[in-house]
């Protein structure tokens, strides 16, 4: 029975699993093939800022439709775009039309981020959502760790065009299981009969602000938690020049370092799954985002390899606990008919600040000392896990992490 209440979650995961170590295979090979083209680190930076930049050119607008069209088939063909655009990258020549391709992938994925979260919080019950996010993490962090390894494989007997040819090849997989999970909308909970235009645009925005006035710790927690993001995203922009210029650290030995974070997250994320009933969301969210925090600092004030390590074993550890935690106090008290308007609305100005905090920390990288804006980094995104462990453990506020008993 339990099998039963668990296959289309599990097919679900599945799902995730090859799109995601398919994205990993992806981003490494268009890399090596940008670079290869231009060698130019700017040129491959610029992939980067791709990625935020499709988001704030998206999030205006997209929550709208999420919440209005059916989820499951938004899915499908925003998989079947995205894999019929990256099939045809290998093909070209110039770059500036890579460029535009990539953009335009980088919509879809930031259209099918919200919606695969809206359709996973109606298809798995309440109680099975803490467990069923440790599990997401765990198949996310396993991408991480193999992605990479894959890539290594592949460029040894093929190239990087066969690597993102074979990503292409992932994402249609991906559309055909989702094709096999339930349509949750076979009614139509919500048809389009207006046409969406920029004032029902504005009318979505209004009312997740009076959703965000009426429910101003759901609203806060949110904001903090994406300053976690953005704060990461800047660290982390800063790590390889750090490992390597600071410590002195070889690209070889570096890259055990990521395996260390990749086998941090694992181990979290698998305690997170065995333990759910023993773990609560508001100590999941408060600690996890402190001893993140904790890793980043204990990597900024590091001298050797190992401790570094030791930072980067931690940092990951945590982030597991804090994600799983975050992501079902998100699911479990924004409504479900808007969330797809609430986290296009937010993650809107999370990617502004991810450009504008990366691009800060940079510039006063290239000014200052690396390890002293580095420091200086963790010791604020320390402040935040502490306002966050405040924010989330005030008894007052216990109502919103009630999680209910798992069958």
């Amino acid at each position: 029975m339990k099998f039963m209440k668990w296959k289309d979650p599990l097919l679900l995961l599945a799902g995730i699993g090859i799109s995601n170590l398919g994205a990993w295979v992806y981003l490494i090979a268009l890399n090596l093939i940008v670079l290869d083209m231009t060698a130019s680190p700017l040129a491959v930076s610029i992939l980067y800022i791709l990625i935020p930049a499709a988001t704030l050119c998206t999030n205006f607008w997209s929550g709208s439709f999420i919440d209005r069209l059916n989820k499951r088939n938004l899915m499908i063909s925003l998989d079947v775009i995205r894999a019929t655009l990256i099939l045809v990258l290998p093909f070209m020549d110039s770059i500036i039309l890579i460029y535009v391709f990539v953009f335009i992938i980088n919509i879809a994925s930031s259209i099918f981020t919200p919606t695969s979260m809206v359709y996973m919080t109606k298809l798995v019950p309440k109680g099975d959502r803490q467990r069923f996010n440790a599990l997401r993490n765990f198949i996310n962090s396993c991408g991480f760790i193999l992605g990479p390894s894959i890539a290594g494989v592949l460029f040894m007997f093929g190239s990087p065009y066969l690597a993102i040819q074979l990503n292409a090849i992932a994402l249609f997989i991906s559309a055909i299981i989702i094709l096999f999970l339930p349509n949750l909308e076979l009614r139509n909970e919500k048809v389009i009969s207006e046409k969406i235009n920029m004032a029902i645009i504005l009318s979505d925005w209004k009312r997740v602000v009076r959703f965000s006035k009426l429910n101003t710790h759901i609203a806060l927690v949110y904001v903090l938690f994406s300053g976690v993001i953005v704060f990461m995203s800047a660290l982390d922009s800063l790590e390889a020049a750090f490992a390597t210029e600071v410590l002195s650290l070889s690209e070889s030995t570096y890259g055990f370092l990521v395996s260390i974070a990749g086998t941090g997250i694992i181990a979290g994320s698998l305690i997170n799954a065995l333990f759910t009933k023993y773990l609560k969301l508001n100590i999941l969210i408060g600690f996890g985002a402190i001893f993140t925090s904790v890793g980043y600092l204990i990597f900024a004030f590091s001298n050797d390899f190992w401790m570094a390590s030791i930072g980067f074993f931690l940092l990951t550890f945590s982030l597991s606990f804090a994600n799983t935690g975050f992501l079902t106090f998100y699911q479990n008290n924004v409504p479900i008919e808007m969330m797809g308007r609430f986290s296009s609305v937010f993650g809107l100005v999370e990617a502004l600040f991810i450009i504008l905090f990366t691009a800060a920390i940079g510039i006063f990288a290239e000014l200052f000392e690396l390890r002293q804006i580095y420091i200086i980094g963790s010791f604020a995104f320390f402040i935040l896990g502490i306002i966050i462990n405040w924010m989330v453990l005030k008894k007052s506020k216990r109502n919103y992490y009630h999680q209910e008993e798992a069958g």
